[in-house]
């Protein structure tokens, strides 16, 4: 019987995805919970995979506890899924369609499990209720990231929306993920940094912004920024959710300043090879003296 915490639990739909470039589509395995609970485990952290799908996508999750993470699954009448269509070739312009939903997560869903940071990572709004992250709060830190909250599914198409309650919302949050895009719908404002200051201002200690060059992290009144550095792009999808999950998971251990430049190079490393990070501290330490 585990006897230590885990040192992250995410909560997330494991979705079912379709990548479609330069004429051709391919189905992969996606979501936050598979892009940021891999790497993790292959860095040395204990993790933990709460979810839900349908039960005939069961065998998709072999792939985590081959990794070494625990998964908790639910059986859902649909699995969720994306279809990210890319349009260039650093693939940093896409247009995105649901696929699928597998439903809000009830409060009875999620096990009696003991983490160090609960990190919430919808795909899109409705997996997560407000009466949920409320209990998730009283158990762990939470780490969130806002896409579950703004990003909604109306017919074929993916719209962005404010969080009508973001500001309750927020004051349970220790560790907030937005991207520039995601930023600005929240505040109204598009400058990344004044974006940062605002949505501190709602509760959260430190605001994790990721864009396409990189990673900027707000704490306590100060700035730090990291780059990636991808000698090659063939990963894009899954890049925000790597750099957020490496973040909170380095952030156990050492400042908000080692922890964003640790998470822009696994992130630049994930980049320069389709599917989650699969290399090793070592790996990520020699890029790091690279740079």
């Amino acid at each position: 019987m585990r006897t230590e915490p885990f040192d992250i639990a995410m909560i997330g739909h494991f979705a079912k995805d379709r990548i479609v470039f330069g004429g051709t589509s391919r189905v992969a395995s996606g979501g936050a919970v598979y892009y940021g609970s891999v790497p993790l485990a292959h860095l040395g952290y204990k993790v933990a995979v709460i979810t839900k799908l349908r039960e005939e996508d069961f065998p998709l999750l072999d792939e985590l506890r081959e990794a070494g993470i625990e998964v908790f699954a639910k059986e859902a009448v649909e699995t969720s899924g994306m279809e990210n269509i890319y349009f260039t070739k650093d693939r940093d312009k896409r247009v995105c369609k649901p696929l699928g939903f597998a439903g809000a997560f009830a409060e009875d869903e999620i096990p009696d499990v003991e983490a160090k940071t609960f990190l919430v990572v919808p795909i899109q709004a409705g997996e997560v209720g407000l009466s949920l992250l409320r209990k998730l709060s009283e158990r762990a830190r939470i780490a969130l990231d806002a896409q579950g909250f703004v990003r909604f599914a109306e017919g074929e198409e993916v719209v962005f929306k404010d969080w009508p309650e973001k500001e309750e919302g927020l004051s349970l949050v220790d560790t907030l993920k937005v991207d520039d895009t995601e930023a600005e719908v929240l505040t109204g404002v598009g400058d990344p940094r004044e974006a940062a200051s605002i949505l501190a201002s709602y509760g959260p200690r430190e605001i994790v912004l990721t864009h396409k060059g990189g990673v900027l992290v707000y704490v306590e009144g100060q700035f730090y920024e990291a780059p990636f550095r991808p000698r090659e792009i063939h990963g894009r999808t899954g890049r925000g959710d790597t750099c957020f999950a490496t973040y909170v998971a380095k952030r156990l251990s050492t400042d908000a300043k080692q922890a964003s430049r640790y998470a822009a190079a696994v992130t630049s490393l994930k980049m320069e090879v389709p599917g989650p990070f699969t290399g090793t501290a070592a790996s990520v330490e020699t890029f790091l003296k690279s740079l």
